[in-house]
């Protein structure tokens, strides 16, 4: 598209939405007084990118008007007081932040006034939202973000569409509608499951929500990269280089949504579309081409990942259906079902265990029993055993674990299967339509076949899986198999620090967080809670250059706070030099650094003397005066903060947690859900500690959120920590 066509377009784009965005501020300041608050739910971050960029954290309606001033400057092609501004193409893209910065006060206002979330959308995407998808996006299961204005050229093309997006393992974000039409409304029209579990979230059925997909990406540098607001040029940069996300336009386009595209490509992120436009090569703020048609709806998501630079890994599997990690959270109910497995409905288990190699005829899938065709009309379930023999030359008893939980991805990703549960404790349902399109039991073996080949290569040879579904044969095969679960248990928890001379460091959060390392040893697994000991383990077998490799402790430097000379070393080389030394067993002396990702917030109290933990799906009020939300910006980025930690939730119940603090004895509150869910583990730490009664004792959201209510219960309940040393 040439530079003038852009400029008239986008000029009169902005001073439309300028316009109608003062109307609109004016007459809410009119009705509710400048110093109404206005703000989005569930962040940190203020108007995330009003912060970010002017480094303004906006409160009330007054502070909106000092972000349009602002952005005022940006039009007429100045920088702003704060020296943001945008080179590329003669400074026309500073149009497009302006609009944006526009549109980001007119939808807080909009949220205010209850006109947003529209029906059925998310609206804006809350802090813990991006922090659960952190950990999918630097590990691959989340291989790019599609933001989708506008609907499809039918409904049959949407669906086509984001299935395409789904077997890439592509986010499609859903934004605007015309005439009536939405891309939503299409994919609901064709019964298509939507939701963040499926990879398809949608924002808002109007075309202002599209800012809510641009605060998303302006958080992360923040979150994850340690920036702060107001750094622009790194936080730009940053956006550009590790947010894979692209913009797809179809059916309508006008001068505000032209106008916010040249915000779009301010960060980097490319335009594909359906419509005949004039075309726009790479230019200085992307990586490849700018704006790009693409009419045939069969190309147009190649067309995305190659103008993004995505990198996209493909399972190909002789599956009946579309096999992909965006299918994992999808959920098969009652009326879909053909058949199901475990659960209440039957008896069912899966195993995995380590064989030699010449017992084993690698890609065998044997069924012992009937398969699901061979069903009586009127039966719904079946008993099930899903036993899976593996050998390598460097395969161990201790992978057998690792190994065995895969087998609940791997089903997962299966259009038309659900599965919830490990061990002996399973439930699988396998839908109609997956039934109907040919999915039989041996797939199930052809997909753990091929998987565990594709992901454990270095320490998978052979694989072979014997699945059985006569009621006699599994009931006989369960006493043994829970004896291994039990005798592995055992194995696992015996491990402890002291026992190995090798910790693992994991550097996978680097690509967000380029500061931050993890250090996991037995007794501390990484904070994203997705990484133990054993997991490190494996994967280095798996991938010797990857992010978890094996360091030696060496000469031991503090036993209290868990420090060690070659840990100190490697984190001090691997953080760019940033952090110089980590306590492993310390809140507040050297803490490890957080990138984001984590699980569960750890903060000290300092009223009584101990500390609370918050995990990232509790949205409530906390005694130190501050949510998940607002905590957490002050723990991630990689950097350490004394007094603060990010962690993963099994770790509140190690011998190890904040040992150098007294450990659980300090806890003194904690939300009730996260109580409930590690009941069974905290108790028997608990009865080590000598304090039975402990865990009554943490107070919960129902009996404290202020620190006032917090010390009124712990002296009530006599806690211990009013006995232990000050913390500072």
């Amino acid at each position: 598209m040439s530079i003038d066509i852009l400029v008239q377009a986008g000029t009169k784009g902005t001073e439309a939405i300028l316009k109608h965005t003062k109307e609109t501020l004016d007459k809410f300041i009119t009705e509710k007084g400048k110093d109404t608050t206005v703000s989005f739910p569930h962040t940190n971050y203020y108007l995330p990118l009003s912060l970010a960029l002017l480094q303004k954290e906006v409160k009330t309606a007054n502070d909106c008007l000092e972000v349009l001033s602002e952005a005022e400057r940006l039009v007429f092609n100045k920088p702003t007081s704060q020296g943001f501004f945008i080179e590329a193409l003669d400074g026309i893209l500073n149009k497009g932040i302006a609009t944006l910065l526009y549109e980001e006060v007119l939808a807080s206002v909009n949220t205010k006034l209850g006109l947003h979330p529209t029906k059925g959308c998310i609206g804006f995407l809350p802090d813990n939202i991006l922090r659960s998808l952190g950990i999918q996006l630097v590990d691959g299961r989340i291989a790019g973000i599609a933001v989708i204005l506008g609907p499809a050229q039918d409904a049959d093309k949407a669906v086509q569409l984001v299935r395409d997006f789904q077997s890439k393992s592509i986010v499609s974000i859903l934004v605007g509608s015309t005439k009536g039409f939405s891309f939503k409304k299409q994919l609901e029209e064709k019964k298509v499951e939507i939701g963040l579990d499926n990879y398809i979230v949608p924002l808002g059925e109007d075309y202002l929500s599209a800012i809510y997909a641009v605060n998303f990406a302006v958080r992360a540098p923040l979150i994850y990269g340690g920036y702060k607001p107001g750094q622009w040029q790194g936080i730009t940069e940053y956006i550009k280089n590790r947010v894979p996300a692209f913009v797809v336009l179809l059916s309508y386009l006008d001068e505000v949504i032209v106008a916010t595209g040249l915000g779009v490509l301010a960060f980097g992120f490319p335009i594909i579309t359906d419509l005949e436009v004039p075309q726009l090569g790479k230019i200085q703020t992307t990586l490849h081409e700018a704006l790009v048609t693409e009419k045939d709806y069969t190309k147009i998501v190649e067309k995305c990942i190659q103008i993004r630079g995505i990198k996209v890994k493909i399972n190909k599997i002789d599956i009946p259906v579309a096999y992909a990690p965006a299918f994992e959270g999808e959920r098969v109910r009652k009326e879909q079902l053909y058949v199901e497995f475990g659960g209440k409905a039957s008896v069912a288990f899966e195993f995995l265990t380590v064989k030699n190699m010449d017992e084993i005829i690698d890609g065998s899938c044997q069924i012992i029993g009937e398969d699901i065709d061979q069903l009586p009309f009127e039966k719904k379930s079946m008993p099930l055993a899903i036993c899976v023999e593996v050998g390598g030359r460097k395969m161990i008893k201790d992978f057998e674990p690792i190994l065995e939980r895969q087998i609940h991805r791997f089903i997962n990703y299966a259009q038309g299967l659900m599965h919830i549960g490990q061990r002996d404790m399973i439930w699988i349902r396998i839908s109609k339509e997956a039934f109907n399109k040919g999915f039989r039991l041996k797939h199930i073996g052809k997909i753990l076949h091929a998987m565990l080949h594709q992901e454990f290569s270095a320490i998978v040879d052979k694989v072979q899986v014997k699945i059985y579904t006569r009621q006699e044969d599994v009931q006989r095969l369960l006493p043994a198999t829970k004896k291994v679960f039990d005798e592995r248990d055992e194995r696992i928890s015996g491990m402890t620090d002291e026992s190995v001379e090798t910790f693992y460091s994991c550097t996978l959060c680097q690509s967000f967080a380029p500061n931050h390392v993890c250090i996991i040893t037995p007794e501390r697994l990484g904070l994203c809670g997705a990484y133990s000991w054993l997991d490190a383990k494996a994967s280095y077998e798996i991938n010797p250059t990857g992010p978890n490799q094996p360091l030696e402790k060496g000469k031991l430097l503090d036993q209290r706070l868990g420090q060690w000379e070659k840990i100190n070393q490697f984190i001090y080389e691997r953080s760019n030099k940033t952090i110089e030394r980590v306590s492993m067993y310390s809140l507040m002396d050297c803490p490890q650094s957080s990138c984001g990702c984590f699980e569960c917030i750890v903060a000290i109290v300092p009223e009584v003397n101990g500390v609370m933990v918050v995990h990232r799906d509790y949205s409530g009020m906390t005694p130190v005066g501050m949510t998940f939300t607002s905590l957490a910006g002050s723990v991630g980025g990689g950097v350490q903060t004394p007094g603060f930690l990010g962690v993963g939730k099994l770790y509140l119940t190690s011998k190890k947690f904040i040992l150098a603090e007294d450990g659980l004895k300090r806890v003194v509150w904690m939300p009730k859900e996260l109580k409930q869910l590690l009941a069974d583990k905290l108790k028997r730490r608990c009865e080590e500690l000598k304090i039975p009664d402990l865990l009554e004792k943490i107070a919960d959201e129902d009996v404290a959120t202020t620190a006032e209510e917090l010390i009124a219960y712990l002296q009530q309940v006599q806690h211990p920590v009013f006995s232990l040393p000050p913390l500072v």
